[in-house]
């Protein structure tokens, strides 16, 4: 069989693409690119008064519906507040928040039951600590009922509170659910929304929630980082949220990833960046990270990498953290509130052997694998990268002359090949 090339157009115009980390072969067919990218989600309602703040049990009304709170972002400096009692959860307003996920995807009981994990006398401490307050023991109470109504597994109150606050897959929520002032359901608040600031500062917490994840877990191989915005990409709820889940393993992902890296360090520069700098494919950059048109995913992605010489998002200055943010921040705005999206974090995991760079990718979904899909197991995605690189370079300027989006933020054309040279390797 001949070499297949990464991304090529055939003469009636369909593009082929094969992903470089994955194998993924992709088929964009003429003629489906211009199809409406938001979801249909019928008439908007309106909001009664006061509703705005209790949408969704993410919602500033309802902080008695999700675990207890490990941190807050408060105010316009975005100040940290740790581990808030149950009796004081309504008195500041968290711009971003962050709690253990009630329905873990790897649950307490799993780092218990197969790696012997015992929560340290931190933990421990906390979690008697707020059950010694009654606002929070009802509270424990609540949740630990909610949660045996779901598994049909009971806990005593005492060991719900220490699951609840000692686990290792936590959400960060924004405040917002819709635009403040806003008279409808439909005027989410996505990433996108959020000014530059507020972006900067989820960005910057997420990071951090990750190193603490990670340091707390040491059983943990990786930490995943994700958000899935709206219910075609599968959120629960349509209001901002980030995911971190440890894991005990590294995934088929970057396995496959360290088995290419073993042959090749420069994996990256050379079959995405170089790639990307060849067929016109870089979107927009920074002095710290650089965008660019995905070649051979699924769906049509961006992929955001960090150009500096750290591996790890953690270990970046918060400098070089906000340069990944602004970019990220650029193309959710660009995206657009109404159309799905997944946001998936890649790093180099703990015990690597090779240098990784930090990279994001965001999916729009706006399409489903059906039986063709399934059967060749080639994808058809409706956008080939070449333009997806059009339409985003377009909203991108457009956004800029809005004064939506961070200065000095370069588009298109204005990218030179110095701007996707990656140090990761340096």
């Amino acid at each position: 069989m001949p070499d297949i090339l990464p991304l090529v157009r055939l003469a009636d115009g369909t593009v082929k693409q094969v992903g470089p980390l994955t194998g993924t072969r992709v088929w964009t067919v003429p003629g489906r690119a211009n199809r409406p990218l938001a979801i249909d989600r019928g008439p908007a309602r309106r909001l009664e008064p006061g509703e705005e703040t209790r949408l969704c049990a993410f919602c500033a009304a309802r902080y008695l519906e999700t675990t207890p709170e490990k941190e807050r972002l408060v105010g316009r400096d975005f100040a940290r507040v740790r581990r808030v009692p149950a009796a004081r959860l309504f008195d500041t307003v968290a711009e971003f928040r962050r709690f253990g996920n009630l329905f873990e995807i790897v649950s307490a009981e799993y780092w218990r039951d197969n790696h012997g994990f015992a929560q340290p006398p931190s933990i421990v401490a906390w979690a008697r600590a707020y059950l010694a307050d009654p606002a929070g023991r009802a509270h424990v109470e609540q949740l630990a009922h909610v949660r045996a109504a779901a598994s049909g597994v009971e806990q005593s109150v005492e060991a719900a509170a220490l699951d609840l606050v000692g686990g290792s897959h936590d959400v960060i929520v924004a405040r917002r659910h819709v635009t403040d002032g806003a008279v409808a359901d439909d005027e989410l608040v996505s990433s996108g929304a959020l000014s530059v600031a507020e972006h900067h500062a989820y960005i910057r917490f997420t990071v951090d929630s990750l190193a603490e994840i990670a340091a707390g877990q040491p059983h943990a191989a990786y930490v995943s980082v994700f958000q899935n915005w709206l219910r075609p990409a599968g959120a629960s709820f349509e209001h901002l949220h980030k995911q971190l889940v440890a894991i005990d393993e590294y995934g088929p992902q970057l396995e496959q990833e360290m088995r290419l890296l073993a042959a090749d360090r420069m994996l990256y520069q050379r079959e995405i960046a170089d790639v990307a700098v060849s067929q016109r494919l870089v979107v927009a950059a920074t002095d710290g990270a650089v965008a660019f048109a995905g070649i051979g995913h699924r769906y049509p992605a961006f992929e955001v990498f960090s150009t500096a010489t750290a591996n790890r998002p953690h270990e970046h200055s918060d400098a070089e953290v906000d340069a990944v943010s602004d970019l990220l921040h650029a193309l959710h705005a660009a995206t657009g509130t109404h159309v799905p999206t997944n946001e998936e974090w890649h790093y180099r995991p703990p015990g690597a052997p090779w240098p990784m760079p930090w990279r994001i990718l965001l999916k729009w979904r706006i399409s489903n694998p059906a039986g063709f899909e399934g059967d060749t197991k080639i994808y058809v995605n409706t956008i080939d990268p070449w333009t997806l690189h059009a339409r985003a370079v377009r909203s991108l300027d457009e956004l800029r002359a809005q004064g939506r989006i961070a200065p000095g933020i370069r588009i298109g054309a204005e990218c030179g090949a110095a701007d996707a040279h990656l140090r990761y390797a340096d």
